[in-house]
């Protein structure tokens, strides 16, 4: 296993689900054009599928992880010696200095969560590196459709209007090369590094986007209860 894996671990599996981000509408781009190329991937049907299946197929794992993590969060709140909620680095030398138990429960209990985690992680980056594997080609038709001449990162612009962007397009692109992808990694496979990164950037913009989506429910009114006879 390569330490570009063992670096995902780190990030919490996260199971697809629909993004919170709007749909630019599709419009002839000319010139210079931008793209986000993480939410390419991340709205395409193949990506969605995918997670939705690992999702699936490891629940009992994720459960678990769930359980784990609790027990977790009560290890270390013991550690939490002003009980301000927060563990710091100097809470955390003063158990090492004393020779504090604890810790070694930390430590197998994050052992424990990273084994569970391994699995699920491996197919998810299987499936983005799958689907990566096609946004070259998917990028070169919305290129040559659209007659772009360059494509530049978002953050690249002071300014673009709105029919610069060509993600949706790109992601259009992707479905119809690659409506469905495999979650099943062959048992020597190991992720590229780019894949790794990748799947850190996707992982991101899903707990972003579930934040949102959850704020926004909360943000919503009541639904009017029905009036009583």
């Amino acid at each position: 296993m390569t330490c570009f894996f063992k670096t995902a671990l780190t990030v919490l599996a996260v199971t697809a689900a629909p993004l919170a981000f709007g749909s630019v509408a599709s419009a002839q781009v000319s010139g210079i054009a931008t793209v986000n190329p993480t939410i390419a991937i991340a709205k395409t049907k193949a990506f969605s599928a995918a997670y939705s299946q690992i999702g699936t197929q490891y629940k009992s794992y994720f459960d678990q992880i769930d359980a784990r993590n609790k027990t977790l969060n009560g290890l270390r709140a013991q550690l939490d010696t002003n009980s301000d909620k927060q563990l710091t680095q100097e809470e955390l030398d003063a158990a090492v200095r004393a020779k504090n138990p604890v810790l070694q429960s930390i430590d197998t209990e994050e052992a424990e969560i990273q084994k569970l985690q391994t699995p699920a992680i491996k197919a998810q980056m299987f499936a983005v590196e799958s689907i990566f594997k096609e946004y070259g080609n998917a990028q070169q038709q919305v290129v040559t459709s659209k007659k772009i001449g360059v494509i530049l990162s978002p953050d690249a612009f002071i300014y673009a209007p709105a029919q610069a962007d060509v993600t949706d397009d790109i992601t259009a692109a992707l479905d119809a090369r690659i409506p469905t992808v495999s979650t099943t990694p062959p048992a020597d496979w190991q992720p590229q590094r780019n894949t790794v990164s990748l799947h850190q950037q996707l992982q991101q913009l899903l707990v972003a986007s579930a934040r949102s989506q959850a704020a926004q429910q909360q943000q919503q009114p009541p639904a009017a209860q029905p009036a009583s006879r």
